[in-house]
């Protein structure tokens, strides 16, 4: 853990960085004038431009500003223009739960010990969250990579694909928690080149960074209370707990639903969201952003992707002995296992987190009543 005060004089020239960054700064370093931050990134002039470029995506992804305006710890109502903002009746309230939409009762004055919840991510944490997450994806690209070897240098094959699989699903299981964090504490990355990085093993088809964060912020503006889906206007998460809350016996299909690409990050998904987003101009026209910006950032997110796998094909194809037609076998075993992590973690970040049975069991505080299961259960969501 980094200490909580900067490193001064003989200490910090000793110490070693306390935490790992393996992205190049910005700009040229400056001779002097190193700061807290410095001391693990750099120089400040690497915080400083990093801002510039926060202000620059802001301002040209107004759309996803606009979306996150949207939320209750945000402007709410105030941003609910378009097709895609908060809906009520003309009395103020909801259809499905007939109430005003909420607002942050924020304690005035704050308890310092509530204090952390209402303070916002800095700069520092931005980019280390960051960096964490493309050490995920090398770390993704170097476990196909090793898999392969294991192959390439005969290794039993069950042997192989078991060890490949438990260490795989866990990296993609940790992206989706990322993914996550950056799309509400540090939705612009520090490079643009971030933004191809953030689910690319999810699915052959998906969409891109910017798309998921706009959905993700609808969800999140329509769907308040997390057991009243769309209850301030059309939620793209609904068919995501459809069978989850039919019946008992629909529950075994969530995780086959959400292998099948029907979560954020899967090929179904996008399908959906292309039919929503943008939504069309004034008289039926299409968006003007549509052309210029959408549909460019969809072509090469998913030029992306079909390099990315066809690089996963083509490993499996001569190096291993095998024509260029039987690169499939590879790569769908890659597939497998990836859309497999990528599901168990949006079933419990989707279904489990918005489930009654769920919610039930936190109402009676298992924290005092059963410590242990409760302590078991914040692991695997991610606590």
């Amino acid at each position: 853990m980094a200490s909580a005060e900067p490193l001064l004089g003989a200490e910090a020239a000793a110490a070693k960085p306390a935490r790992l960054s393996i992205l190049p700064n910005f700009g040229k370093a400056k001779a002097a004038g190193h700061s807290r931050q410095s001391v693990f990134y750099g120089v400040d002039q690497a915080w400083a431009q990093y801002e510039d470029k926060l202000k620059k995506d802001q301002e040209h992804h107004h759309e996803i500003m606009e979306m996150k305006g949207n939320a209750v710890d945000s402007e709410g109502p105030k941003k609910a223009e378009g097709a895609l903002g908060i809906k009520v009746n003309a009395d103020g309230h909801s259809e499905k739960g007939k109430r005003a939409f909420p607002t942050p009762n924020k304690p005035d004055p704050m308890p310092p010990e509530l204090a952390f919840l209402f303070t916002k991510i800095t700069t520092e944490q931005m980019m280390y969250l960051w960096n964490i997450y493309t050490l995920i994806f090398v770390s993704q690209c170097s476990w196909v990579v090793c898999y392969f070897l294991m192959l390439k240098f005969n290794v039993n094959w069950y042997a192989a694909t078991s060890l490949f699989a438990i260490i795989f699903i866990e990296l993609m299981i940790q992206n989706v928690y990322c993914l996550h964090d950056v799309m509400h504490g540090a939705t612009f990355p520090p490079y643009n080149w971030q933004t191809f990085i953030t689910h690319p093993w999810a699915d052959v088809l998906s969409l891109p960074y910017e798309d998921i964060v706009m959905e993700h912020q609808r969800h999140h503006a329509s769907t308040v209370d997390l057991l009243i889906h769309g209850e301030f206007g059309w939620d793209p998460a609904n068919w995501l707990y459809t069978l989850a809350e039919i019946s008992w016996f629909t529950v075994p299909l969530v995780p086959v639903w959400h292998w099948l690409g029907a979560n954020d990050t899967g090929s179904v998904f996008a399908c959906l969201w292309w039919t929503q987003f943008p939504d069309a101009g004034t008289g039926g026209k299409c968006n003007k952003a549509f052309w210029k910006k959408w549909l460019k950032c969809r072509v090469q997110h998913q030029v992306w992707l079909w390099t990315l796998w066809g690089s996963v094909w083509l490993l499996g194809t001569y190096p291993l002995g095998r024509t260029l037609s039987e690169g499939w076998k590879f790569m769908f075993t890659v597939l497998f296992f990836s859309r497999a992590g990528f599901a168990v973690s949006w079933m419990f970040i989707a279904n489990f987190n918005h489930s009654h049975f769920w919610n039930e069991y936190l109402a009676n505080d298992p924290s005092r009543s059963n410590p242990l299961l409760h302590n078991i259960m914040a692991c695997i969501l991610g606590g």
